[in-house]
């Protein structure tokens, strides 16, 4: 039985693969044409056209996705989301998860994917973590963004958690930027995308549930740039304690 469900999850995944590069295709050559319009209107066309390419792969692939609302962004005003990563999935997770423009922070390496690295360096903020000056300038064109009104996604994680525990470790700039331009910080739970494709391999894909929550949004009005660790902190124990409730089943100790 578990042979036949490896070659299931291989044959599945062979074929999400396959029709993920096809839709792809046409969201390429909208995004060359989009692209002419500049990067803040072009940007917003593109991440629109990753909506609709989401919704169909989502659907073709059978992962029914939900977003669950502890509170609700409000639809005029700009946050700073962050979010938990856990696995591949996350990426396309987004345009479900986030049906508005917003510019995600994401690693530069990505962008070296033919066609699909096209789009992505049109459609998000890229950071190479490795290398101060560009996560500084990184930092810049985000307070920018967030300055035009947009919302802007974050991992504060950086990388995949491979802890077995609900988060690893933050990196703070994402705090920086949030007492420096005084917008409020929404924490989002990314809860099935470990199930739905482990971090260990792009083969262990399969359909089923996907969920993100979006609790309720910290304020940043009173912090100082003194202050960063504590909204940090705050912030960590907030996702922790939620994704402990939400049961995420990558937790190790979640059904002791």
């Amino acid at each position: 039985m578990e042979f036949l469900v490896r070659v299931f999850r291989f044959v599945y995944s062979l074929y999400a693969l396959l029709v993920f590069v096809l839709l792809m295709i046409p969201v390429f050559l909208f995004s060359v044409v989009a692209s002419l319009f500049g990067n803040i209107k072009g940007g917003n066309l593109i991440y629109k056209a990753c909506m609709v390419w989401g919704d169909v792969w989502f659907a073709l692939v059978f992962i029914n996705h939900k977003n669950i609302y502890e509170q609700k962004p409000a639809k005029d005003a700009s946050y700073i989301f962050l979010a938990n990563h856990i696995s591949f999935l996350d990426t396309p997770i987004i345009v479900k998860t986030f049906r508005r423009t917003i510019r995600p922070l994401a690693k530069i390496e990505m962008a070296k994917v033919p066609v699909f690295g096209f789009i992505y360096k049109k459609a998000v903020v890229t950071v190479d973590r490795s290398n101060a000056k560009n996560r500084s300038k990184s930092i810049q064109v985000l307070k920018a963004i967030l300055r035009k009104g947009i919302s802007i996604l974050v991992f504060p994680e950086g990388t995949f958690n491979q802890t077995n525990q609900p988060l690893k470790e933050f990196y703070h700039g994402a705090f920086r930027i949030a007492i420096e331009t005084g917008t409020p910080i929404m924490p989002v739970l990314i809860l099935d995308s470990y199930d739905r494709m482990n971090y260990k391999s792009i083969f262990s894909l399969n359909p089923g549930r996907s969920r993100s929550v979006f609790l309720q949004e910290i304020k940043t009005e009173g912090y100082t740039t003194h202050d960063i660790s504590l909204l940090q902190e705050t912030v960590f124990s907030v996702m922790e304690e939620k994704l402990r409730f939400y049961r995420a089943s990558w937790i190790k100790d979640v059904h002791n």
